[in-house]
């Protein structure tokens, strides 16, 4: 069976003791068991803009090292990477199917302190991310609005679109889903016109370009663009406790949207890189819809803004989900206090977290461009070392522990499989700016400091927390 087989596996373990049964889906007296909503497609799409959401955002990789290393890094990273990762999620989100997601994972494996680490770095890298999403809709506007290039215009813009894209959240996971759905569509249709129109002007000898001489290649920012463009594929798992059978949906809800995310990554960047000459410099964010007029005519640059805006949504939608669920799942789990996983009478979502996380996402988002996603992506490494470490130390300390879904590896493989994106890892903290190592180590100081203060506050009985305990899925 190859890595990219992520359909559930006919094998099934023997049983385990009772002392290595699966932590199931976690419930609080806060929490009221509810029906799972989120079918096959509503997920394909949710992770889909999980990690995607169109080709939008990949321009600055051409920018940074030129159209060979920017096809190659699409072509080869989803490997290195983006497989490892969904195949991960796929095994341990089958395993615990809870709202907690890789939490869990890192509790179960190390502890409580691991535990509320995971929390505390994927949560603060899931909110520094979505605050590019915003930022990323009014490079597209602005080039329809150049009033909004700067200043408070900017400013208040991006404060409005933040707020509305959060009350949708609020109004609930399903239209969530059926949204993305929508979006999805919506926002690719303009790049597969693109895609078709600039065909007769493709020059394959472009392709193989590596880039403008005397241009020097930005390596920060090449690795930056492909890992925030390929990566988060775990956050899904935070939405577990709300999916219809994720034991069976997830793992072929991750082999679907791993194919559909890079197929709408790589057939534009072949037909923009092959059929548009333009000074490097101009691969910036924003550079496909310039592109689409430059193929096609104006019509179409507006097209492919309209669908900019509109995968930025979906994008913001679905990562503020698994943010906000992910603060539901460490209620539960006794991480956080119980109010965070208190729902909305009407629309059944977790209004603290959407709350809390749209705060921070605020108070974020003006930073630059790149400072956002370069935070995130430090966060996020860190919180990636951890859950390779976890699943290892799972599949060796509860080798018979349920899995619905298995990678079909043994261990020794699986070490070389998890070391491979762990040398990238490192490599992107290593090239960060010293602006992301103050952000990014403040942070990480601050969740150390967030687990004592948790610990302080449930011996003083200050705020009411969930024993942890589980009932059976």
């Amino acid at each position: 069976m190859s890595a990219l087989d992520l359909r559930t596996t006919s094998e099934t373990p023997p049983k385990a003791p009772d002392t290595l049964q699966e932590l199931p889906v976690t419930t609080t007296s806060t929490t009221k068991k509810i029906p799972k909503k989120l079918t096959l497609v509503p997920l394909i799409f949710l992770i889909y803009f999980e990690v995607a959401g169109g080709p939008y955002g990949e321009e600055p990789a051409v920018q940074a090292a030129g159209p060979l290393y920017a096809l190659l890094g699409f072509l080869i990273f989803p490997f290195i990477w983006s497989i490892p990762e969904a195949l991960i999620t796929a095994e341990l989100s089958t395993a615990y199917p809870g709202n907690g997601g890789f939490v869990i994972w890192a509790e179960r494996a190390f502890g409580p302190f691991c535990g509320s680490l995971m929390g505390s770095w994927k949560f603060l890298s899931g909110v520094i991310n979505i605050a590019a999403f915003p930022v990323l809709c009014i490079d597209y506007i602005e080039k329809v609005v150049p009033a909004l290039e700067s200043g408070w215009p900017r400013k208040i813009a991006i404060l409005i679109s933040t707020l509305l894209l959060s009350f949708l959240n609020y109004t609930g996971l399903t239209i969530v889903g059926y949204a993305a759905v929508l979006l999805g569509l919506v926002s690719l249709s303009p790049f597969i016109i693109m895609s078709l129109m600039a065909i007769p002007k493709i020059h394959p000898h472009r392709w193989i370009s590596l880039g403008q001489k005397g241009v020097k290649k930005d390596w920060t920012l090449f690795f930056n663009t492909l890992f925030w463009n390929l990566n988060f594929w775990d956050n899904v798992s935070t939405l577990a406790g709300e999916v219809d059978e994720p034991r069976k949906t997830f793992p072929m809800a991750l082999l679907v949207a791993v194919i559909f995310t890079c197929v709408s990554y790589l057939i534009p960047l072949f037909a923009v890189t092959g059929a548009v000459s333009v000074d490097q410099s101009q691969w910036e964010s924003g550079f496909h819809a310039t592109a689409a007029e430059m193929i096609a005519g104006k019509w179409l640059k507006y097209w492919v803004e309209v669908g900019a805006v509109l995968s930025g949504i979906g994008l913001y939608e679905a990562q503020l989900s698994s943010s906000a669920y992910q603060l539901l799942g460490m209620a539960d789990l006794g991480f956080v206090p119980n109010f965070f996983a208190i729902r909305s009478k009407r629309f059944n979502t977790p209004w603290v977290g959407i709350l809390l996380s749209t705060l921070i996402t605020i108070g974020v988002s003006y930073m630059t461009f790149t400072d956002i996603i370069s935070s995130a992506n430090f966060l996020y490494s860190l919180g990636m070392l951890l859950e390779f470490a976890s699943f290892i130390w799972l599949r060796k300390k509860l080798p018979e522990l349920k899995r619905p879904y298995r990678i079909p590896m043994r261990l020794p493989g699986l070490i070389v499989m998890c070391l491979v994106p762990s040398a990238f890892l490192v490599l992107i903290m290593a090239i960060a700016t010293k602006t992301v190592y103050l952000v990014s180590g403040l942070m990480t100081v601050g969740a150390i400091g967030f687990y004592f203060l948790m610990k302080f506050c449930k011996t003083k009985k200050w705020f009411k927390f969930s024993s942890g305990e589980v009932i059976e899925y």
